[in-house]
């Protein structure tokens, strides 16, 4: 079987070192070379042709961001950042992601050595990912309001819309730059929006407050026992299941700590199921990019109790784990291209309207 090729690209020899350890005693897998710097990097890139780069993301010489735009513009290969769990690091990860890079490792801020062993499959399943993940075209900037490519859509302009309605996304691996393409059409009078993103804590936060500068709707990380109200979108914190629960007439978030579900917290399963129990027919579902099967299932008992379905199609995926999982369960009723997707659901929503406008 041939081997993942991985160059680890960190200035810390011992973060080089661990690294090298972690991916060396995977049989898949195999360092071909470490580099201080992303000047080093790109010499030694042209010498073992990596299958996958691992990349801090504050170097000397060269700033981690820099050397990843460069990279996706001159030869593009998949990326794992790998970052400190800081303000600032997590949102130089986000934009990394936005630049192209698959997926993140979050860096121990004690016992470096020993957190990152404790990290070998974790790091190990990113590598595995990255190398079967489907190269897309990066964004070098972030798509402003109403840009011509993301046109600002009319309001809905039906009150039962944004009492009833909701919207709820699962995705993972790809899903934040994913998700943002969905958010990005929908107009200010929306539909509530519930989000479950595999993220780690520390991350959703910045990931809410960066959305939330982009879009037309209100993002936020979803606090325990909020009412979810239109014209707002909740993302999952990290390290917690969001569901969708009832408080009389009124739809609220709902966090909790229980054990992860199928490996995730948050996991896409929970809040699908959740939505299935108290939204039924007023939900819409919506599985986004990502590596294995969560939230294939309750993507099913969504549909089953009458909500309508998504699934984002193949080409627009980084991963298509997750979306082909439910599509082949017989969870999804419309599989759409990424570009598309925000603007199939609102059609789906005007036609709902006008439909119960006639009744």
């Amino acid at each position: 079987m041939k081997k993942i090729k991985v160059l680890c690209v960190d200035d810390s020899a011992l973060i080089r070192s661990v690294m090298t350890e972690i991916i060396n005693s995977q049989s898949d897998m195999t360092v071909v070379g470490t580099a201080a710097d992303p000047l080093q990097a790109r010499d030694l890139i042209k010498v073992t042709n990596p299958d996958v780069l691992t990349l801090d993301v504050e170097m000397p010489r060269m700033d981690g961001l820099e050397f990843l735009e460069k990279l996706m513009r001159l030869r593009p290969m998949p990326v794992v950042m790998v970052s400190s769990l800081t303000e600032r690091g997590s949102e130089i990860a986000l934009r990394a992601l936005e630049l192209g890079a698959i997926d993140f490792v979050t860096k121990p801020r004690l016992g470096v050595r020993d957190g990152l062993l404790q990290y070998t499959e974790l790091i190990a399943g990113k590598i595995r990912t990255a190398a079967a993940a489907r190269l897309l075209p990066g964004r070098h900037g972030a798509s402003a309001r109403g840009t011509p490519d993301n046109p600002q859509e009319p309001l809905l302009r039906s009150p039962l819309l944004s009492t009833e309605k909701l919207i709820i996304i699962g995705a993972s691996t790809g899903g934040t730059e994913a998700i943002r393409e969905v958010l990005l059409p929908l107009p200010p009078d929306a539909p509530a929006v519930l989000i479950a993103q595999h993220m780690p804590a520390g991350f959703t936060r910045s990931f809410a407050q960066r959305l939330n500068g982009l879009c037309r709707i209100t993002v936020k990380e979803a606090e325990h026992g909020e009412r979810v109200l239109p014209g707002y979108a909740y993302i999952a914190p990290g390290g917690f299941h969001l569901s969708l629960g009832r408080s009389g007439a009124n739809y609220v978030a709902q966090l909790d700590q229980e054990p992860p579900v199928n490996r995730h917290r948050p996991s896409i399963d929970v809040l699908f199921d959740s939505a299935a129990r108290h939204a039924g027919k007023n939900a819409i579902g919506m599985i986004l990019t990502g590596m294995g099967k969560d939230g294939a299932e309750g993507l099913l008992r969504m549909k089953q109790a009458g909500a309508y379905t998504f699934a984002q199609d193949e080409a627009s995926c980084v991963v298509f784990g997750m979306p082909r999982e439910a599509i082949a369960l017989g969870a999804v009723d419309d599989v759409a291209p990424l570009a598309e997707m925000g603007r199939r659901v609102l059609a789906h929503l005007r036609t709902f309207g006008e439909r119960a406008n006639r009744v």
